[in-house]
């Protein structure tokens, strides 16, 4: 291209795909270009297989609310991650009625979320985190059980053969969670930017990024059919490519980037299609995590819903790879290296050995072993209905630490070059759920001369942007009733 563009968007998940929407309907006279490496876009991360399309409110995920030596629990973070989902929840219902989306039943379904745990000492757990959750507004509606009567009419799979058990267990359940494809909002998303002039392209690999003189960006691709290579220049890029923005970010020279690594863990899962099941569980529960397992292993057993069909999925089941997509190359966790990210890294390494357990005893899993985790959960679980499905890769962040000289971060980090020229996503969980959030902190971060103009018409498109929902009570029910209705969520 010899005309400089507004924005350059790499990657095809649904992270360039909320950016490139906020800034067409902010800014619809820029000039914006989208480029993939892959055949189609949504293949990595944002692939409905590759995750669980939980739709992450923390309102089953415990690892959002741990509990303290003294044996409180903080809501704060489970409060904000739902703050952040609210305002996905907005973003998508503002989209529907502008058109830019379709049929919300295509990309996002009510699904119970649900926690359920064993053993006295999690179930007094349990207890004080509902205890702390019932009276927060954003988190109205939660339900908290021990009798396995009504366990067993939310969740009938989980109950078989304990109904008579002396076991302690409990539950809690909130009947307006979601199950999100991402896969299919990533397309519909993308389909509406192309529809509306911005180029697409695919099967086209970034190389190089090299800041010019007159602070644009020159991105060098190359066309993964012919090799052909091509150049863009940019004003703003954004570098959303999952695992491989490390990478990217650290060609681009910035130094912001320095000391920055990532450690990637891929996943399984367990699906069935079996109808007899699937008839028998619509909720996403959660559990406790092992000891010395990151976040992103709680187990869990999950309804999805992608196009139209529902199934069962548990796990994930933890599997290593050196590569950080994938579709990457086994070179990644090696190319990495730097001089400004070695020590960090190595910190990690030892500061982590319950990790390394864990993800070895993972690794020597057979299919049994896997059956045998989810008759955990589903004791009467039948390894002949149950299928292996390979999940996507997860780069967990690690990064320098002027106390810990490097630390392991769970979490999605915005990494972005001190004038704001270009900025990059790195990490995972939980990510694609709150992805508008994270966008619109870049925008601030990026855009700061923007903003104040943009305003108005983020808060049209977001009407809580710059406020929190879970300080004012009614506005809180009325964002939340007005969201179901306009995304056909209704509580089961």
């Amino acid at each position: 291209m010899s005309e400089t563009v507004d924005v350059v968007l790499i990657g095809g998940g649904i992270m360039s795909a909320t950016l490139g929407t906020l800034l067409h309907q902010l800014e619809p006279d820029w000039k914006i270009v989208l480029v993939e490496r892959l055949s189609d876009v949504a293949l990595e991360s944002s692939n409905a297989w590759n995750n669980a399309g939980t739709g992450h409110a923390a309102l089953c995920e415990l690892n959002y609310m741990p509990q303290a030596p003294d044996g409180s629990v903080d809501p704060a973070k489970a409060v904000s991650i739902n703050e952040q989902f609210q305002q996905s929840r907005q973003f998508w219902a503002n989209l529907v009625k502008r058109g830019v989306l379709s049929e919300p039943k295509t990309f996002i379904n009510a699904t119970p979320h649900m926690t359920f745990v064993r053993g006295e000492k999690d179930v007094e757990y349990l207890r004080r985190r509902y205890e702390a959750l019932k009276t927060q507004p954003l988190f109205a509606g939660i339900e908290y059980s021990e009798d396995s009567r009504v366990i067993n009419q939310w969740a009938p799979l989980l109950m078989q053969k304990r109904l008579k058990s002396d076991e302690p267990f409990a539950a809690t359940r909130v009947p307006a969670g979601t199950d999100v494809d991402f896969g299919a909002l990533t397309h519909q998303l993308i389909d509406h930017l192309r529809d509306d002039g911005v180029e697409v392209m695919t099967d086209r690999e970034v190389r190089n990024l090299k800041r010019q003189k007159d602070g644009t960006w020159l991105v060098k691709t190359r066309n993964r059919l012919g090799r052909t290579p091509g150049e863009i220049n940019a004003k703003f890029v954004f570098v959303g490519a999952g695992g491989w923005a490390l990478k990217l970010l650290q060609r681009s020279g910035i130094p912001e980037i320095s000391g920055y690594g990532v450690f990637p863990i891929g996943g399984q899962w367990l699906k069935t299609s079996n109808p007899e099941l699937i008839a028998q569980h619509r909720a996403k529960v959660y559990s406790q995590a092992s000891v010395g397992a990151p976040p992103m292993s709680v187990p869990h057993l999950d309804t999805r819903v992608v196009d139209g069909e529902a199934s069962l999925m548990f796990g994930p089941f933890a599997t290593f790879s050196p590569k950080f997509l994938k579709n990457g190359s086994v070179f990644d966790l090696v190319t990495q290296i730097r001089p400004g990210n070695l020590l960090p890294m190595l910190k990690v390494a030892v500061d982590n050995p319950g990790l390394l357990k864990y993800l070895i005893a993972e690794l020597l899993k057979n299919h049994g072993k896997k059956m045998d985790s989810l008759r955990e959960f589903v004791p009467t679980a039948k390894d002949v209905d149950w299928q292996l499905l390979n999940a996507g890769q997860r780069a967990q962040v690690m990064k320098k630490d002027p106390k810990k000289i490097g630390v392991l971060q769970f979490g999605t980090e915005v990494v972005a070059a001190k004038d704001g020229s270009i900025a990059g996503l790195l990490g995972a969980s939980p990510g694609a759920s709150t992805a508008v959030s994270i966008m619109l902190g870049l925008l601030q971060t990026c855009f700061p001369d923007r903003v104040d103009a943009w305003t108005p018409e983020l808060r049209e498109l977001i009407p809580s942007y710059g406020e929190t929902l879970n300080t004012q009570p009614d506005v809180a029910r009325v964002t939340i009733e007005e969201t179901a209705a306009a995304l056909a969520i209704t509580a089961v």
